[in-house]
């Protein structure tokens, strides 16, 4: 069986969690949380495949996005900051964006 995303995703949980890295940790516990959600979400459970896992991604990054620009105008820094870090880890999951 091949590796797929979200195995990628649980082996760089346990990664970050050897290595202490607390924003790691709580951002890809997270996205596995939505992933889990989105798989048993509908009907029946149902594995997602490597598309359906990069577009729950996706979605989570856009949250941190909009979360980011919110807290920079209501004169949040240091929130910002943290959902800043938080959509650095999942980018790096995601395709390079084009344009």
């Amino acid at each position: 069986m091949s590796s797929t995303l979200k195995d990628t995703l649980k082996t760089d949980l346990t990664t970050a969690m050897k290595a202490r890295d607390t924003v790691r940790v709580a951002t890809l516990r997270m996205a596995l949380t939505a992933v889990t959600t989105a798989e048993v979400s509908g009907a029946e459970a149902v594995d997602l495949t490597d598309d359906d896992v990069l577009k729950v991604l996706a979605k989570e990054a856009k949250k941190r996005k909009e979360a980011s620009t919110a807290y920079t105008d209501a004169q949040r820094p240091e929130l910002a900051a943290q959902e800043d870090a938080e959509l650095e880890v999942l980018e790096a999951y995601l395709p390079a964006q084009l344009g």
